[in-house]
């Protein structure tokens, strides 16, 4: 078992997905867990996202893995005391804002992929785990981060943005709504809640009287980037 501070890019597996991003990647469910009041207890649900893949041999390996986080030898999931040790020593692993701020970390196993989410306050819960095959998981991030394309009516590119960024939306009587996009494939995203083409969403806001650019705090990918 290894262990290691996520990267950026997989620092937003560590939330609920949609249900095409869930399937993609191979999730297999998720548990979720808090010390309880004195901040040495161990209370956990388990989540499945698809029992198909919660699978005997995954079963016994996903126990192995929470045994040895909870073990003297790493500690992170030991307790609470344990776990506030245990980010500060890897200061590396922060992420969020410093008014949710969080820990990411990332353990590997020959099959499978476990990315933690750890927030060592009494007042949230302190950890998820969420589960992943481990070449599909690292297929998705590997694509992703060419970045989500958006096209103009006449399906040109005209920017794209970092998986997981923000477009505003201006529609034509100048209200302006922001959405967060997820990447799916290279011809296919997320806007919201909703899955589109690229091409069928140039249609879409151009029929509408609609613009679109990138949330200014999420900069446009550049060709060379995207490559």
């Amino acid at each position: 078992m290894e262990i290691r501070p996520m990267t950026q890019a997989e620092q937003k597996y560590t939330f609920k997905q949609s249900m095409q991003i869930e399937s993609q990647t191979c999730q297999v469910g998720y548990l979720r867990g808090d010390f309880g009041i004195n901040g040495r207890e161990f209370h956990t649900s388990w989540h499945d996202t698809d029992s198909r893949r919660n699978t005997d041999e995954f079963a016994r390996e996903f126990d192995e893995v929470i045994h040895a986080l909870r073990s003297e030898e790493c500690g992170l999931f030991a307790s609470r005391f344990e776990m506030k040790r245990y980010v500060a020593e890897h200061s590396d692993s922060a992420f969020g804002d410093s008014h949710r701020p969080a820990y990411g970390f990332r353990v590997d196993t020959e099959k499978y992929v476990y990315l933690l989410r750890c927030n060592p306050s009494p007042s949230d819960y302190n950890f998820y785990c969420y589960c992943y095959e481990k070449p599909w998981l690292d297929r998705n991030i590997e694509k992703a981060a060419q970045g989500i394309r958006f096209k103009d009516a006449n399906y040109r590119e005209i920017f794209r943005i970092p998986d997981g960024g923000s477009i505003v939306i201006t529609t034509a009587w100048g209200e302006k709504i922001e959405q967060a996009c997820r990447y799916i494939d290279d011809t296919h995203c997320e806007v919201g809640t909703n899955v589109f083409h690229v091409d069928e969403f140039a249609e879409r806001m151009a029929r509408n009287g609609s613009t679109y650019a990138p949330k200014p705090d999420t900069p446009p990918k550049t060709k060379q980037q995207a490559r």
